[in-house]
Parts: C-alpha cells; structure tokens; sequence
C-alpha cells in the first residue's frame, strides 16, 4: 500500500514546475510505482495558452476548481471546462488549454510516466522508452 499527500511531495522532485511558466504538476504515482498509470495533481495558471499533443500516452482530466477553455486543434471545436468536468484525451489530440481562472485538475497518464517529463516542442511527453534514458 502506498499513502501520499500533496503535501508530503510538494517541493519536491514530485513536483514539476514547466518550463515555460503555465503549469504546474504534483504527481502522485509515477512509472516506478509499478501501477501501470501515473496521477498528478496539475494547475494551469491563468491567462496563459499551453499548446499540448499527448502522442505517445492517454490522458483523463477531471477539473476541480477553476474554468479552461480547451479547444480541440485537430478540428476547432471549443469547450468549457468547469468543476466536474472530464475529458479524455483518448484519440491523442491536439489541444489547447487557455484557464479563465487558476484551473486545477486530477490527470491520469497511461503509460505511467516517469516524473520529470517536461512537454517538448510537439507539446509531448517523450515516449516510455525514451524518458527512462
């Protein structure tokens, strides 16, 4: 059994500030927990546009605070996201985040991923086999 709190990992190297200054990720199970998935508690400061492309992993968001707009890249369709909310990223697609207010979701990651993955110019985590290098 595993027990973890966000607060126990924040500051730590759990938790992942992004480059460029959007987003933030406290990640709770990682691919060395053995689980199969990782679970992150992710913010996404406001006015601010992350361009993302999950190509290589699925991901689910469940907001809980806040509202985003998320608009759909691969066909322009726009919606809000608000507390409760969930959408799956299960067709890899491109997306964009714009949070109207600080915007505050639980995201699972299948595969797992490692920890310090930072999006790359494509707005992706590298592959399993590439971020373990």
């Amino acid at each position: 059994m595993i027990i973890r709190s966000l607060k126990q990992i924040e500051d730590t190297d759990r938790d992942i500030k992004g480059v460029l200054g959007t987003w933030r990720s406290k990640r709770l199970i990682l691919a060395d927990d053995n689980v199969g998935f990782s679970l992150h508690e992710t913010v996404v400061y406001p006015g601010t546009e992350t361009r993302l492309w999950y190509k290589n992993h699925v991901e689910a968001v469940l907001c809980v605070e806040g509202e985003c707009e998320l608009t759909n890249d691969d066909n322009g369709d726009v919606f809000t996201i608000k507390p409760g909310d969930m959408y799956l990223l299960d067709k890899h697609d491109r997306h964009t985040l714009r949070p109207k207010t600080l915007f505050r979701a639980i995201c699972v990651f299948n595969p797992a991923v490692t920890g310090r993955e930072d999006h790359d110019k494509d707005g992706a985590y590298p592959a399993p086999s590439q971020s373990s290098q």
